[in-house]
């Protein structure tokens, strides 16, 4: 049997990269999948795909910043395919970057909303559903920026993505008597359009690879399969972590 038959997932930011990755392998392994995203277009291409490999999904653009799309996903879910039992928050953004001085208030507030307030209203709603059905797993996309490595440049993003480790440590306490499992999932460098915005040229992509124990980094569809082991019950005793999918980046010195 496959992993998820009978479940119903959320994935956001699944018009590109590991979102789009995440989504096709849940529809492989039998999950009805809501997709969210911002582009339109991308997200019907993807429902079209998942449909003719046999799978169900429909698709919902809004912006995750926006609390009435966080629930209008959760009922989208509830009215098209009768609950929720898993979410994969995965939509993010590098935001402003640069010195810490020169970055505005209203860049650090549009990085701290797209990646760490939006996972706050996403889990708002989707665990009323998901104690419906006695239960859940809800997978944040986080980075081991901020958690294990330190990059200049970066503190909007490093911030805001560890405030996703902190939220998933509380939820996980506070609902996991109920059946809700809540994790991190911590990627490496990954062949992604926001990952070549950091690795444009030639070298700076050899840079990066060379900043992996691997010596490489990941496809999307790799960071995929870690996503789907927190979703699926293989991971039922796993719950408050940071999993590090990083290639070895955060261990490595050489």
């Amino acid at each position: 049997m496959a992993l998820l038959t009978g479940k119903v997932a959320i994935v956001t930011g699944a018009s590109s990269g590991i979102g789009n990755a995440t989504a096709k392998i849940f529809a492989r392994e039998g999950a009805r999948v809501v997709v969210a995203a911002r582009r339109k277009a991308e997200l019907n291409e993807l429902v079209s795909e998942i449909t003719m490999f046999g799978g169900e999904s429909v698709a919902l653009a809004g912006d995750v910043q926006n609390e009435g799309f966080a629930k209008d996903l959760v009922s989208l879910a509830v009215s098209k395919f009768g609950g929720l039992d898993i979410a994969f928050n995965n939509a993010g953004t590098l935001g402003s970057m640069g010195a810490t001085p020169s970055i505005t208030l209203a860049g650090w507030m549009e990085t701290v909303a797209t990646n760490l307030t939006s996972a706050f209203l996403a889990a708002k709603y989707q665990i009323p559903a998901m104690l419906e059905r006695n239960g859940g797993s809800i997978i944040f996309t986080s980075t081991f920026v901020g958690y294990t490595v330190g990059f200049p440049g970066m503190a909007a993003y490093a911030a805001s993505k560890s405030g996703l480790i902190g939220l998933t440590q509380a939820l996980a306490v506070e609902f996991g008597a109920n059946g809700v499992r809540v994790n991190a999932i911590l990627p490496g460098g990954t062949d992604t359009p926001m990952g070549r915005i950091v690795a444009s040229t030639p070298e700076e992509l050899a840079h990066v690879k060379g900043l992996h124990a691997l010596k490489r980094i990941a496809a999307p569809e790799e960071i995929a399969k870690s996503v789907l082991y927190l979703a699926s019950d293989a991971s039922s005793f796993t719950t408050g972590s940071a999993l590090l999918v990083d290639g070895g980046v955060s261990i490595s010195k050489s």
